[in-house]
């Protein structure tokens, strides 16, 4: 289980980078008072606009940022106080995480296997499943450089899970991939959430939210707006589908923010 508790990331802001955000204000709030549960044999989907605090948000839960208030647990343990046992549970991807281009991604998942501490037959076994899932075997020896932007992603993908974590955290999954390889991953997170993982996704596409999400956590300007499921949510704006719903929570936001 995640518990996210008044989770609070702040940023102080250079002068360029005020001139880059076209501010006056000398901080930035990038997650403003989060509170979210999500559990295991679920998909939580975080949903907003580039900029809205997803990124943030998960960086907290992966143990990579600190929050400035609050608190956030994985799997019971505190990120703060017990991050090693945090990561041991988790696995984070990210499109800026690449893996080492001068590497095969079978080195690749070799080596960050032994760093899990997971032994060679494991490893092994481990590899097979998700190479051939993926369609990765026939190119598992070739540099990562050599291999297509979805091959990439593929890699990295598999890489992540060789620990076989408990917690699935992916920030834009399916961001930049071909229609094909981004159904093979919307299909391995499906996959994932039914073995009873608990798997956490960011994105701004709507259509993926209604089709993946058990549920999801809105997020406009750091703040969560609104958290249930796509029906639940639906009812609640009165709106037709996803998309209408995000504009009018949107809309909302911002007139009361004025």
């Amino acid at each position: 289980m995640i518990e996210i508790k008044n989770l609070t990331k702040v940023y102080k802001l250079s002068k360029k980078k005020m001139q880059e955000l076209k501010t006056k204000e000398t901080i930035k709030r990038a997650a403003d008072n989060i509170s979210l549960t999500a559990r295991p044999g679920e998909i939580y989907g975080l949903l907003g606009p580039n900029g809205a605090g997803k990124t943030t948000t998960l960086r907290c839960v992966a143990t990579l940022l600190k929050p400035s208030e609050g608190s956030v647990s994985v799997c019971g343990y505190d990120t703060i106080t017990q991050g090693e046992e945090v990561r041991k549970n988790i696995c984070l991807l990210t499109n800026e995480i690449k893996l080492d281009p001068h590497f095969s991604p079978k080195y690749m998942f070799q080596f960050f296997g032994k760093l899990h501490g997971v032994d060679d037959e494991t490893i092994e076994k481990r590899r097979k499943e998700l190479f051939d899932y993926f369609g990765i075997s026939e190119f598992e020896n070739k540099k990562i450089e050599e291999l297509s932007t979805g091959m990439k992603q593929k890699a990295s993908i598999a890489v992540s899970l060789v620990h076989d974590p408990k917690v699935v955290i992916f920030d834009e999954p399916t961001s930049g991939l071909d229609i094909i390889t981004a159904r093979n991953v919307t299909d391995l997170l499906l996959k994932l959430r039914d073995e009873g993982k608990l798997v956490i996704i960011s994105t701004h596409i709507m259509s993926e939210a209604e089709k993946l999400c058990d549920r999801i956590g809105v997020i406009i300007d750091g703040k969560k707006v609104i958290e249930g499921t796509l029906n639940e949510i639906l009812e609640a704006t009165q709106a037709k589908d996803l998309e209408d719903a995000f504009f009018d929570l949107y809309k909302e936001h911002h007139k009361e923010e004025k």
